[in-house]
């Protein structure tokens, strides 16, 4: 026979069962009172402002300046601002690659910059203007000869420069640090020639357009001509090298050819006058 329950020996479990129920509810709101009361308190507190702002990889602008820009300071809110939304008001500058910002428990936020690379400066009216690899100019010039990067002197043209830093941004590092000065070479024939001149004394001639798949190599042909004197490497078609003076003597020599010339025409003239 089953063992019947009289329902006298359930109505304990059941009050039981139902008392911890409310008690679980209670404690769960009591939970929740305290949580929502914490976070009021956290938003009203000092501990959800910005208390520092570390800007890394600040280079061509200041620190101030990223600062600045990103609209936040200390004292505003930590939750008032969408990350994305900061970084895309700092790549608003051309010289700006890459911006990335993060929340740094408690109170710290950083930005960290990456800037595009200098790779030459352009000159004009005493002042130097940097160039970056994505062709743009940075505006902020100064006025002291640089030394990190070669100067371009008489390279006209924006298509021209852009071109031409595009084709040093793919330099190795070694060898655009040997570049002083790049000018330009252009004539009739070829109006992307130009002239380089190295920190290790030699000149390079070269067209725009092969300069840094023919310049790269420049280290190993270096390294060939190493123990003849200083000359021209010439990368415009071939790769060919002649010393300075075997280049500048000819050149001397043939000025030098002209003004015998012009004397002798002179004397010409001064006879011609005498007999008539």
């Amino acid at each position: 026979m089953e063992k019947v329950i009289d329902i006298e020996d359930r109505i304990p479990t059941l009050k039981k069962r139902r008392k911890k129920r409310t008690n679980r509810k209670f404690i769960v709101l009591i939970l929740l009172f305290f949580c929502v009361l914490a976070v009021l308190l956290y938003f009203q507190s000092p501990y959800s402002k910005i208390n520092k702002i570390t800007i890394k990889g600040a280079w061509l602008a200041d620190e101030q300046y990223y600062s600045q820009a990103s609209t936040l300071a200390p004292g505003k809110s930590m939750w008032g601002f969408k990350v994305k939304d900061i970084e895309a008001l700092l790549l608003k500058d051309k010289w700006v690659k890459e911006a990335h910002v993060k929340r740094n428990w408690l109170r710290g936020v950083t930005i960290d910059i990456k800037e595009w690379k200098k790779v030459a400066y352009l000159a004009g009216d005493g002042t130097y203007y940097p160039l970056l690899e994505n062709g743009k100019r940075f505006e902020q010039a100064g006025d002291a000869i640089p030394m990190d990067a070669p100067v371009f002197i008489g390279i006209t043209g924006e298509k021209t420069i852009k071109k031409l830093v595009v084709q040093l941004a793919k330099l190795k590092p070694e060898v655009l640090a040997l570049i002083s000065q790049v000018n330009t070479n252009s004539n009739d024939t070829n109006p992307n020639a130009v002239k380089l001149y190295m920190n290790d004394g030699y000149e390079v001639r070269a067209v725009i357009q092969s300069l840094a798949e023919k310049l790269n190599y420049y280290p190993s042909i270096v390294a060939q001509i190493s123990n003849l004197e200083k000359g021209i490497i010439d990368l415009e078609v071939g790769s060919y090298y002649r010393p300075f003076n075997d280049e500048y003597n000819q050149i001397s020599i043939d000025l030098e050819n002209a003004n015998g010339e012009t004397a002798n025409q002179e004397v010409n003239k001064d006879e011609q006058q005498g007999n008539e």
